[in-house]
């Protein structure tokens, strides 16, 4: 059995869009600082690195399933040609209502990326940026990071806390060492 990293897409790998809005082209994905770095150091210490992402922009019709593939192969590609590669990308294309098991804080994308991969949760970590990433880990057994906005206060159920996905991964990585 593996160990996976799974993360979140808008606010650990790029930077997030204002509240109520989603990134619909490739333009509009500007990665953060350190996340190549990030994902390398993951992969380097035996991870695979697997991407989990509320998609609700796809049930608005703001863009197809084809356009978000299509902005998810260039996302791993930018990234591997940096030395940080990218598993698979499960997302949840789906509306808030009615619920669905696979969007977050559902645990429904990690299991099915675990059947897939064959993935030993709990000794994997589910790396966010909100409480419903934080959730969709515990829920699916896994140890969980968030990541925090520069102004928020380190509370919270997570098991680490960092203001960046590098400052994450060096955590996550001297517990596990």
């Amino acid at each position: 059995m593996k160990r996976a990293a799974f993360l979140d897409r808008d606010g650990v790998i790029n930077r997030k869009p204002k509240e109520g809005q989603y990134v619909t082209r490739w333009e509009e994905m500007q990665f953060l600082p350190g996340v190549a770095e990030g994902i390398a150091l993951l992969i380097g210490a035996g991870f695979c690195v697997i991407v989990v992402s509320n998609q609700r922009c796809v049930a608005k019709g703001l863009l197809t399933v084809r356009e978000l593939d299509l902005i998810h192969e260039r996302m791993c590609q930018e990234l591997a040609a940096a030395g940080a590669v990218i598993t698979e990308v499960y997302y949840c294309p789906h509306e808030t209502q009615p619920p669905c098991s696979c969007r977050k804080p559902a645990p429904g994308m990690l299991l099915a990326a675990a059947r897939a991969h064959e993935i030993d949760l709990a000794a994997s970590w589910m790396i966010g940026d909100s409480d419903i990433d934080v959730e969709a880990g515990k829920n699916a057994g896994c140890r969980t990071a968030r990541i925090l906005k520069s102004d928020q206060v380190a509370n919270g159920s997570a098991d680490v806390l960092a203001q960046s996905l590098l400052l994450a991964v060096h955590q996550i990585l001297l517990l596990e060492s």
